[in-house]
């Protein structure tokens, strides 16, 4: 009872603290934004924030851990019969339907771009990041094939699935960063999911069906 009480507390301390920095983030930017601002900002000290975040980097990127495992969700919960590729098209394809954040399409998502791309060290965190992302899909898609250790397989088709998801999602966040409403992106951002998925499909969509 008490163990779970103080861990009900510390992820609302480690919430808080991830809340306000990010307002503060978002209304001056992330480089101009200290720690110690933070800290104020969230009634705590600064040992507490480290406590909580090792870099100030991890108070942008809070979601991180489900982050990295939002992909390989995916594949482990695709239905019978369908292939890596499918789902990952029927995934991005609801997530444009419903504006989900999972793929960077939700509102704010050009916010959290233009963040990103104004500070050198959020934009080598992504990096990381996506480097982060493709490894563990590789690993779920090596487990779910059985394929062997030396087979390198896995890795080109998580890199050639997640640079288009990507690419698709950078593409939307330009054109809303254009001034674009989301109403004139989708039309196109549908034809084009599907033409970047029927690419896919001709190389890799016999690739690790599930029987």
């Amino acid at each position: 009872m008490d163990e779970g009480l103080r861990e009900r507390k510390k992820r609302q301390t480690r919430r808080r603290i991830a809340d306000m920095a990010m307002g503060l983030f978002m209304a001056r930017g992330f480089d101009q934004v200290t720690v110690a601002e933070v800290a104020r900002a969230a009634d705590v000290s600064v040992n507490t924030v480290f406590n909580y975040f090792g870099t100030k980097e991890d108070l942008f990127l809070d979601r991180q851990e489900e982050v990295e495992d939002l992909q390989s969700r995916v594949v482990r919960e695709r239905g019978k019969g369908e292939s890596v590729v499918a789902a990952f098209r029927r995934d991005f394809m609801e997530a444009i339907e419903e504006r989900d954040w999972r793929h960077g399409l939700n509102e704010g998502a050009d916010v959290f771009g233009r963040l990103v791309g104004d500070s050198p060290s959020l934009m080598a965190r992504f990096r990381e990041l996506e480097h982060a992302q493709t490894q563990r899909l590789a690993r779920t898609l090596a487990e779910e094939s059985g394929a062997d250790p030396d087979d390198l397989t896995p890795s080109l088709v998580a890199a050639q699935i997640l640079e288009t998801t990507r690419l698709l999602s950078r593409h939307a966040t330009a054109r809303t960063l254009a001034g674009e409403s989301w109403a004139e992106i989708v039309p196109l951002l549908r034809s084009q999911t599907e033409q970047a998925f029927d690419l896919l499909e001709k190389g890799i969509s016999g690739y690790c069906v599930r029987v």
